[in-house]
């Protein structure tokens, strides 16, 4: 192979192929030393869910990031190194619990998650809110207008309607049982249509 100076390059992948069972060796091994020399501080994985894929992203303190395909993994990863730590690693069976408890949920077997949530990507009144919200139980919805006055903020609905908005915990912490006043949806981070899905399955009702 030559480069575009003309200078003759070596292709190690092209040479050295390296079977699917090895390549899974060789990452779990990286996976293994990482966390052996606590260089691993941010694990994710993506599910597959009847609103299409979700990416799951977690600490040592719990679940950090719930995000929905249109939000582009790639940014919210981006965003998590910023924001939280640059040493990311894939690391699928970290998140076999919430994996597995959102499969309970979108097949009906669940109607409260128990997993750690670690909330350091909110602060202030908009982490109040959204620790707030799992109190809205299964088949329920609460407007903004309660909400805010749950949090002791009567005024605040504006303020209650941004901290949904931004909620990154999508399904877990349950953003989509907020609605207006009037009883119509909103706006949702996963889209109207997913917001409609997630009540719908939930038989909600006010």
């Amino acid at each position: 192979m030559m480069d575009t100076n003309n200078t003759p390059t070596f292709d190690v992948a092209a040479a050295f192929p390296v079977g699917a069972d090895e390549m899974d060796s060789l990452r779990s091994e990286l996976v293994r030393r990482a966390a052996n020399d606590d260089l691993l501080d941010v694990t994710y994985r993506t599910v597959d869910t009847p609103l299409g894929t979700l990416l799951l992203v977690a600490t040592e303190r719990g679940l950090l990031r719930v995000a929905y395909e249109r939000e582009e993994f790639e940014r919210v990863l981006d965003t998590i190194a910023q924001r939280v730590s640059s040493r990311i690693l894939r690391t699928p069976a970290r998140l076999d619990d919430a994996a597995r408890e959102l499969d309970e949920y979108f097949i009906g077997r669940r109607t409260v998650f128990d997993l750690a949530l670690d909330h350091s990507l909110s602060s202030g009144f908009r982490d109040e809110v959204q620790r707030s919200l799992p109190t809205i139980a299964y088949g329920s919805t609460a407007s903004y207008s309660e909400i805010a006055k749950l949090v002791g903020r009567p005024r605040a609905v504006r303020a209650v309607g941004t901290a949904c908005a931004t909620n990154p915990l999508p399904i877990v912490v349950p953003c989509h049982r907020v609605v207006r006043s009037d009883g119509s949806y909103g706006q949702y981070v996963g889209g109207v249509d997913a917001k409609t899905t997630l009540l719908t399955m939930e038989g909600a009702v006010r």
